[in-house]
């Protein structure tokens, strides 16, 4: 292939894969919100507690993949520990 055809190639497949890029992004980032609402859901099931700011930013962190510090977020505004564990594996 001569020089001059493979810069047009490159481009063209450079733009063929970010365009694979930019449509996929939307569809992953969708489930976030319904996992959050599954973690406040949880809760709200399973504890007496009422929703806060601290319980959703704690979801968030669970629908993310942090498990860690979803369980610690809840546990530090009140909810019990087996709760809160139920609470972030039904956000991921």
């Amino acid at each position: 292939m001569r020089p001059s055809a493979r810069i047009p190639a490159i481009l063209a497949g450079l733009l063929l894969a970010t365009g694979g890029i930019v449509f996929a992004a939307p569809a992953a980032t969708a489930a976030a919100p319904t996992s959050v609402q599954d973690c406040e859901k949880y809760i709200a099931q399973h504890s007496s507690k009422k929703g806060t700011a601290g319980i959703g930013q704690a979801c968030y962190e669970g629908s993310i993949g942090n498990q860690t510090s979803c369980a610690a977020s809840l546990t530090a505004v009140g909810i019990s520990a087996n709760v809160a564990s139920g609470a972030c594996r039904a956000a991921h």
